[in-house]
């Protein structure tokens, strides 16, 4: 096998430099490469990776959303074997729902170019853990590129498809929160096509019964050393001569901020996290008195370099924890010994105000969990913008583990027996088709004792307002075949289905509690649209009768942030204000004041 691979720096010098971040030089670098087919689900901080593959022309390539992740890269899957390149898009979590496809197709392997492009989250900004993608790149047997900047996310996505083509393999192209949403120039080309191959006709090949599959794993070891062999050459691993009392291995966005502290040290630094050059690692150790591995959340270069004989030191000195930063990577070195630490900073003694997240002025979540909160309910959460109920002031989630768990918990919950309280679970739209209707299935198939509540905003609002099969549009916004969740949810057998607006306060309440009182399994469909997405939605805005408030805090319990303490005070209690200006009028507050001193502004 002859792999010609350009010098990536070279071959990135095209005459146009954009300003990109990392997401979107992701996608220019997968259009260039003749990408036919992308597919994703939303997640921070992947998602603006398939929407600005949409903004390229339909005609170059199909863009959209799938319901999961795992569908997406069925898809993405399914064009590779008929003989086109197609990526797959996603967050870390999300490769654990797609984990079961990769790791078959791993034995595959490919016949047109097969990316998968998985976005870390250390530091946890917005996700439920921080995993570390490249642990399921070694398990899956499959090569991993971490780029460190945008130019690099760009070429390397590039890379990855002539990767993928030439060794048979998925190549996953590891990103973090960092470098998808950092902005810098990206030298750019133009966009080449490789000419279509047509489907694989091989079921030895494709089909993955164990007689296959036994002569398949074999040359997935196989491919493992030889793409071992091309690392020692290639342009992914970079060695960078200097001082030798240290030498440090490195790579994706803790090259740079080694670069910046440490700019004079011998640095090796690692395009691919698995699998390894090792010949060219040995050789970089022997040439430093000490050998030390930067790299975010798990040990995992330090734990291979180690197997390979060699002193490697790296998680004594920093954590497995949380996202890096050029004042983290200098404490650890200065912990090592290897520089001085920082002078301290200067104290400002400054508070800083505490802004805790809350869902936002007229959201619809809001009624729906004031009144979970007020029926006394277990209610068992799933993952979305209404997960901030579980926090004061709503308070009312008891259980949230991950997309889609809500309904096989509660099932769990009421299966157990010990639960006194009503069982109830909540999921938004798009999540309740992500992962939501096995479980529904599988609840009244057990007869389960609980309500589910869809909470039907009409949109992906957690990760920007992204349309979804129950949406009726497209990632391009042309129309499409709408979920009907009546319909699904009395197809798999549930017989007690409502519908409620959760603006009317007071038939949400009777509408719970008459599904909350049914045996077996009930669903209320809580709907009314996001208040923000697609087009944000204001209408009358709402005061407060100053003379009238008796400081009950009803409408505080809400969470709402358009309401605020004003400095009138009633009995040792503080009255209420309404800012016009974020106050979408909803009149949920006015429903719940007992003093009906709330009105419309005219």
């Amino acid at each position: 096998m002859n792999l010609q691979v350009r010098d990536v720096e070279v071959e990135a010098a095209g005459t146009e430099s954009l300003p990109l971040m990392g997401n979107e030089a992701i996608a220019r670098g997968a259009w260039e490469a003749g990408v036919r087919v992308a597919a994703a689900y939303p997640g921070t901080p992947s998602t603006e990776i398939l929407e600005s593959l949409a903004g390229y022309p339909a005609s170059d390539l199909y863009a959209d959303w799938s319901t999961n992740e795992k569908v997406a890269l069925d898809v993405a899957i399914g064009a590779a074997l008929s003989g086109v390149r197609a990526i797959c898009t996603m967050k870390h979590v999300g490769l654990n729902v797609a984990a079961d496809s990769l790791m078959s197709q791993s034995y595959i392997g490919v016949h047109g170019g097969l990316v998968l492009i998985v976005c870390d989250d250390p530091g946890i900004h917005s996700s439920q853990n921080e995993q570390d993608t490249r642990l399921f790149a070694k398990l899956a047997g499959v090569p991993v590129l971490e780029p460190s900047d945008a130019q690099e996310a760009y070429d390397f996505t590039k890379l990855a498809f002539e990767l993928s083509e030439a060794f048979d393999t998925p190549v996953i192209v590891r990103s973090t929160t960092r470098l998808s949403h950092t902005r810098s120039l990206v030298r750019v080309g133009s966009r080449k096509v490789p000419a279509p191959k047509g489907f694989v006709d091989q079921p030895t090949k494709t089909v993955t019964i164990p007689a296959n599959a036994r002569r398949l794993h074999p040359k997935v070891i196989e491919r493992e050393a030889r793409l071992a062999k091309f690392l020692e050459d290639s342009p992914l691993t970079r060695w960078e001569k200097g001082d030798t009392r240290f030498g440090i291995v490195t790579g994706a966005t803790s090259y740079l901020y080694v670069k910046e502290v440490a700019p004079t040290a011998s640095i090796l630094k690692l395009g691919t996290a698995y699998p390894l050059p090792d010949e060219t690692i040995k050789a970089f150790a022997a040439s430093v008195d000490r050998l030390i591995v930067v790299e975010e959340l798990e040990p995992v270069l330090e734990k291979e370099i180690r197997g390979l004989g060699l002193a490697a030191e790296g998680k004594a000195f920093f954590p497995r924890i949380g996202e890096f930063s050029p004042e983290l990577v200098r404490a650890g070195l200065a912990k090592a010994g290897l520089m001085d630490p920082a002078p301290a900073p200067l104290s400002l003694d400054i508070e800083p105000m505490a802004r805790p997240p809350v869902l936002c002025s007229g959201c619809p979540h809001t009624a729906t969990f004031l009144a979970l909160r007020g029926l006394s309910a277990r209610v068992a959460g799933d993952i979305g913008c209404y997960t901030l109920a579980a926090v004061e002031p709503l308070r009312s989630i008891d259980t949230t583990v991950c997309m889609g768990a809500s309904i096989a918990n509660a099932t769990g919950m009421s299966l157990s027996g010990t639960e006194t309280k009503p069982i109830v679970a909540t999921i938004g739209d798009s999540t309740f088709l992500h992962s939501g209707i096995p479980p529904l299935i599988d609840a009244v198939y057990h007869k389960a004792n609980i309500t589910v509540v869809i909470l039907d905003n009409g949109i992906t609002a957690m990760t920007g307002g992204q349309d979804h099969p129950g949406t009726g549009r497209t990632l391009r916004g042309e129309p499409a075949p709408r979920v009907d969740y009546e319909k699904l949810c009395r197809a798999v057998g549930v017989e007690s289905v409502r519908i409620v607006d959760p603006y009317e306060v007071g038939r949400l309440y009777q509408s719970l509690r008459e599904a909350i009182s049914t045996k077996g399994v009930s669903v209320v469909i809580a709907r009314r649209p996001c208040v923000l997405d697609p087009v944000k939605i204001k209408g009358t805005a709402l005061a407060v009768n100053a003379a009238g408030c008796v400081a009950c805090q009803s409408c505080m319990n809400l969470g709402c942030p358009s309401i605020t303490w004003s400095d009138e005070v009633h009995e040792g209690r503080h009255k209420v204000k309404i800012d016009p200006a974020s106050c979408i009028g909803c009149t949920v507050c006015a429903q719940v004041c007992p003093s009906d001193c709330i009105q419309p502004v005219h």
